[in-house]
C-alpha cells in the first residue's frame, strides 16, 4: 500500500506561554499545502521489519524514525505482522513543514486499513500525539486553530485554493530549542482564527511568526529569502514553524528557481 504525506504551512505563529515543564503554548493555524513524500508498506515475507529511506537525506538513526515510531506503538494494541517500509522524502526536513509528523500520521492511517485495525479519527490522533505534539494535525489533513503545544485542534474553515504559492528552504539549519530560547511569550489581541479571514494583503500587518526576530540575526540568508519575496510582489510571506523554509502567496508566479538556484524550491497554485 502507498500513501502521500503531506507538508503543512503555519500561517502565523504565536508564542503565548510556557509551562512549568518547559513546553511552549502556541497559537497557529496549519494548513496543509501538496508538496508530499511517498511512504510504501509491504508484508516482510521473512519475518523481519525495516525500513529504507531515499531522496532527501535525513538526519539520525532510521530506526529513531517516526514512521517506526507509529509502527511500535501500534504493535503494543495490536498483533502486527513484520513490515518492509519504503519512505521517499520530498519534504525537505529542518524546514518547519512538519514532514517527518506527516510521515507518522499517513502511517498510522495507512496501517490501519492495511491491517483493518478498525481505528477511528479520535484513536488515531491519540497514537498520533504519542508520536509528536503536531502529529494529529495530519489525521485529518484539514485547516486548523492549533492551540496548546500544539496538539489541540479546532477545524476552521478558511482556504487557500486559487492562490499561487512559492517556498524556498535554504540550506540553514535552525535548532527549535535554540528557536524557543530565544522567544518571550506575550498574550495576542484577537486570535489567528479571525485574523486569517481577512485579505492575505492585509495579513504582513497583523500575523507574525514569532521566532523570525530571532532566527533572521543568526541565519541573515532567511530573512533575505522573505525580504526578496516582498520584492516580488509577495501578498504576504513568511518563515514556516521555526524555519528555515519561507513561503510566500503572489497574483503571479516568479521565477524563484533562477534567484535560488542552489535552494530548495517548490511553486504550485493551490
Amino acid at each position: 500500500m502507498i500513501v502521500f504525506p503531506n507538508a503543512k504551512i503555519n500561517v502565523g505563529l504565536n508564542i503565548t506561554g510556557v509551562r512549568k515543564n518547559g513546553y511552549h503554548d502556541i497559537e497557529s493555524v496549519f494548513y496543509p499545502i501538496p508538496l508530499r513524500d511517498v511512504l510504501e508498506v509491504v508484508a516482510a515475507d521473512d519475518g523481519v521489519t525495516e525500513m529504507r529511506v531515499g531522496g532527501l537525506p535525513l538526519d539520525g538513526d532510521v530506526n529513531d524514525n517516526s514512521v517506526l515510531k507509529a509502527y511500535r506503538l501500534l504493535k503494543e494494541q495490536y498483533d502486527l505482522p513484520a513490515v518492509k517500509i519504503y519512505l521517499e522524502k520530498v519534504i525537505p526536513s529542518g524546514a518547519g513543514l512538519g514532514g517527518g509528523s506527516s510521515d507518522a500520521s499517513f502511517a498510522i492511517k495507512l496501517f490501519n486499513d492495511l491491517f483493518h485495525l478498525c481505528m477511528d479519527i479520535p484513536q488515531m490522533e491519540s497514537v498520533a500525539a504519542k508520536v509528536g505534539a503536531d502529529c494529529p494535525f495530519f489525521i485529518q489533513n484539514k485547516p486548523a486553530y492549533v492551540t496548546g503545544i500544539g496538539d489541540e485542534l479546532q477545524p476552521i474553515e478558511f482556504s487557500l485554493e486559487g492562490v499561487s504559492f512559492l517556498l524556498v528552504k535554504p540550506d540553514d539549519f535552525v535548532s527549535t530549542k535554540e528557536a524557543y530560547s530565544k522567544v518571550s511569550p506575550k498574550k495576542t489581541v484577537l486570535p489567528l482564527s479571525e485574523m486569517v479571514q481577512k485579505p492575505i494583503s492585509e495579513w504582513k500587518y497583523n500575523i507574525v511568526n514569532d521566532f523570525e526576530s530571532s532566527v533572521f540575526e543568526t541565519h541573515p540568508t532567511v530573512k533575505m529569502i522573505k525580504d526578496w519575496m516582498y520584492e516580488q510582489d509577495a501578498l504576504y510571506a513568511s518563515m514556516s514553524g521555526s524555519g528555515s523554509s519561507v513561503f510566500g502567496f503572489f497574483k503571479r508566479e516568479v521565477d524563484a528557481a533562477s534567484a535560488f538556484p542552489d535552494m530548495f524550491t517548490f511553486q504550485r497554485t493551490l
